[in-house]
């Protein structure tokens, strides 16, 4: 490329913050990567770990271009979907109108902490009149009570899709006199089933803190940059939307990063049909594609046990990465994940002293537990008065350099103390993960290989204490065995992706019968009958995309008996899907006949009746266009085009007649997402 067309050249900067790395990547103005970087994540600052990827990017671009030339920087995160599945949250309140108890029973809100659960009076019924009426007072009462102590609110109320009013009135009450973000649950769903649509706004006000503080991250860099450029933000969809827009709806950005990694997958490999499994340093995210298109969860994402209302791509969702803490379970088994912690080998790469530490602790018969954790606290970090009597004993014992977690947590109370430290991005814990078995196997370069050795060592010695074996294995049987417990969970949710396309097939209470043996067979690359051979088969091409998939999915390809595809730019393929993707906003607009032959549409500026269908449908079909474009604007869509669809039940009244018993109307506007910053 030649100076002069540098500087007409426009550029795209893609981002993906996952768990574990930060990577960037550029497209010039004929979709090409033409530059690629990493940088490790910094939890405690995550615009440390966005400068680097990005700059390392920026330094990659031809001679002479200008900052102006950048027109677009998309991101995808993490961040939201390792929260949901770690069950690390911000604390809320939620306003529940309308409820009774077995309904917030059935939402599921208390699991994990919920935080604050409200109910007050008011709510509608399902044609849209009250209920009853709201209780105002009893709303002032509860921000007055709890708006000090938490991060956010969530309100959601009775049939709010049919009649949001109430909602409404009830954010307004709360931001008189609070100023902490409020999500209503009509504005995330038009599905009815009130306790799903209340969690999926507890999840959202929960999500909102952990975005904002990525989003102010990157704005801080690009502003160091002088880049002016329109910032985005992947959905769980794969689609894409501003971030001022995504600051309101987080939830949305839950599965952001095997989303893009979809999109990424699709644009990189140009593959019409095929099983897309991303690895990263926390999760392993796997998705379908067919016919060009990723197959969506319409009824709702579901993460880490929660089921949403968030249409996403379907997704399955385990804690496997390269990053993962591998240990000894109940049973004194070894296993790996779902939590993250850093590797050994990388934190001897960045603190060398540590070495020495593991040299004593692999050098014990007996050694304490948890011996193979560190633990230091987050530069510049203050938690001010919000730490417990525990936590803040841990947080005193710590410092900016690596210690001992046998020294600093000695109970297990303290140890979870520890871990919600961690949580709230205050601390790090590093232990022996499956990088660390790749670097002792030779399968990985770049870190520390005897730290991980050590570390390996030093589990091996836990495992035949905790077995009182006279005997233990190596620290390269120990990393064998870690490599082939990744490989078979791997495997296993590949193919349970796969067979939860297929009615019928999926399990029953969480268990396959006699399917199970078929599949558990086949991960482990053993024989299923020494007379009937069977195995299970991925009847389309299996592409592997993430930073270990070149160490782990061959083998599990083989398995599997599928093609495997790992395409260039596999280990930034999040990154490219960041920037790869559309803007698309849909809007549903419902149609019923309360009373007979009067026909409402349940506009969200207010309901309107119409004596018959044909007028009602083509006024929804006016009120979902308008909205859904106007979504869509709102989102950074240019150029959109609109297309919809209507969706009838119909009845019958006791003769070959029928009737118009409801109807649905969805509109979905697409478009590319606006540009800037070009002259």
């Amino acid at each position: 490329m030649s100076e002069m067309s540098a500087l007409v050249e426009e550029f795209s900067i893609g981002v993906d913050t996952g768990g574990t790395f930060t990577d960037a990547v550029a497209l010039d103005g004929r979709r090409r990567v033409v530059a690629s970087a990493k940088s490790l994540t910094t939890p405690w600052d995550l615009s440390i770990g966005l400068d680097g990827a990005i700059r390392a990017v920026l330094a990659k671009l031809p001679a002479g271009t200008q900052r102006e030339r950048i027109t677009l920087v998309s991101v995808s995160t993490t961040l939201a979907t390792n929260a949901v599945v770690e069950n690390r949250f911000s604390s809320i309140c939620t306003i529940l109108i309308g409820f009774d108890e077995r309904m917030v029973e059935r939402s599921n809100l208390r699991r994990g902490g919920g935080g604050v659960i409200v109910r007050v009076a008011g709510g509608h019924e399902g044609t849209g009149e009250e209920h009853a009426p709201l209780d105002e007072a009893a709303i002032d009462a509860a921000v007055r009570e709890h708006g000090a102590q938490v991060e956010a609110f969530a309100v959601a109320s009775m049939f709010s899709v049919r009649n949001p009013s109430h909602e409404r009135r009830a954010r307004e009450r709360i931001r008189a006199i609070c100023p902490k973000p409020v999500t209503c649950s009509h504005e995330l769903s038009s599905q009815l089933d009130a306790p799903k649509r209340a969690l999926t706004a507890a999840l959202n006000a929960r999500l909102t803190p952990q975005i904002a503080h990525l989003l102010a991250a990157l704005r801080r860099v690009l502003e160091r940059e002088a880049i002016a450029a329109p910032v985005m933000i992947v959905k769980g969809d794969g689609t894409l939307m501003r971030a001022e827009v995504a600051l309101e709806y987080p939830v949305e950005t839950v599965l952001s990063g095997p989303a893009a990694s979809v999109v990424g997958a699709g644009f990189l490999q140009g593959l019409q049909d095929f099983v897309v499994a991303d690895m990263g340093g926390t999760t392993t995210d796997v998705a379908i594609v067919l016919a060009g298109r990723p197959i969506v969860r319409a009824e709702g994402a579901v993460i880490g046990g929660w089921r949403t209302m968030i249409e996403a791509i379907d997704v399955h969702t385990c804690g496997l990465g390269g990053d993962s803490e591998v240990g000894l379970d109940r049973e004194r088994n070894l296993t790996v994940g779902p939590r993250k912690t850093m590797p050994l080998s990388l934190l001897a790469t960045q603190f060398p002293q540590v070495l020495d530490e593991l040299k004593l602790l692999a050098a014990e018969e007996y050694p304490p537990p948890h011996a193979t954790q560190f633990a230091y606290r987050h530069p510049g970090r203050d938690p001010g008065g919000t730490l417990d009597r525990v936590e803040r004993r841990i947080w005193e014992s710590l410092g900016p350099t690596p210690s001992r977690v046998s020294v600093a947590a000695r109970t297990g109370p303290a140890i979870e103390a520890l871990r919600r430290l961690v949580d709230r991005g205050l601390a790090t814990i590093c232990g022996f993960t499956p990088s660390d078995a790749m670097h002792v196997l030779g399968r990985q370069q770049g870190w520390c290989r005897e730290a991980a050795h050590l570390g390996a060592a030093i589990l091996a010695t836990e495992e035949r204490n905790a077995r009182a074996r006279r005997d233990k294995d190596t620290p390269e049987q120990i990393c064998a065995r870690t490599y082939e417990f990744v490989l078979r969970k791997a495997g296993r949710v590949v193919l349970e992706c796969a067979l939860a396309q297929d009615p019928g097939l999926e399990p029953q209470g969480g268990r396959w019968g006699p399917l199970g043996a078929l599949l558990e067979q086949t991960v482990a690359g053993a024989k299923f009958s020494n007379v009937v051979d069977g195995q299970m088969r991925l009847a389309t091409p299996l592409v592997a995309i993430g930073a270990p998939a070149g160490t782990y999915f061959p083998e599990v390809a083989r398995r599997l008996g599928a093609q495997l595809f790992v395409p260039e730019h596999a280990a930034v393929c999040n990154a490219v899907g960041a920037v790869a993707g559309v803007v698309s906003e849909v809007c549903e607009v419902l149609v019923n006949q309360p009373t007979f032959k009067v026909f409402r549409v349940h506009d969200p500026a207010g309901n309107r009746d119409y004596p018959d269908p044909e007028a009602a449908i083509e006024d929804a079909k006016r009120v979902s266009r308008e909205l859904a474009l106007a979504a869509a604007r709102r989102a950074g869509a240019t150029d959109a085009h609109v297309e919809t669809h209507v969706m009838e039940r119909r009845a019958h009244a006791g003769s070959d007649e029928d009737y118009l018993a409801e109807a649905t109307v969805r509109s979905r506007a697409t478009g590319r997402p606006a540009t800037g910053g070009a002259r």
